[in-house]
């Protein structure tokens, strides 16, 4: 069974994308912003880390640059999933390391078919 890293700050997204990917049969771990996630990440080692941009201690953009510095997640997919919708924001997440950008709100389906096609 894979298993993914949720990051939101979003009490309700990390139940909905929990309930979502659970239900696709992946192992879910909730982290409520980028600090828990960084702590989280440092014990265990995820398939996937999906997750949010706009949250406090630390944002999804720098949670991807301080994964990809470790060797743990240097290849592991990253897919950011916010309400951010801008070249830019989708540029700077490339550039920090992400696999993909998806806008909220999502589709519970093309969310598990994006993942289907980035996990190992």
């Amino acid at each position: 069974m894979h298993s993914i890293l949720a990051v939101d700050d979003s009490a309700s997204m990390r139940k909905m994308v929990s309930f979502t990917l659970s239900g696709a049969g992946y192992r879910v771990t909730e982290a409520v912003d980028g600090q828990d996630a960084l702590e989280k990440a440092q014990n265990q080692t995820f398939d996937l880390v999906l997750t949010d941009q706009n949250m406090p201690r630390l944002d999804g953009l720098g949670l991807t640059r301080k994964l990809r510095e470790s060797a743990a997640f240097a290849t592991t997919p990253i897919l950011i999933l916010t309400t951010e919708s801008s070249d830019q924001m989708k540029q700077a997440g490339r550039a920090a390391g992400a696999t993909g950008w998806l806008v909220k709100p999502f589709d519970p389906n093309r969310l598990i078919e994006i993942i289907q096609k980035v996990i190992k």
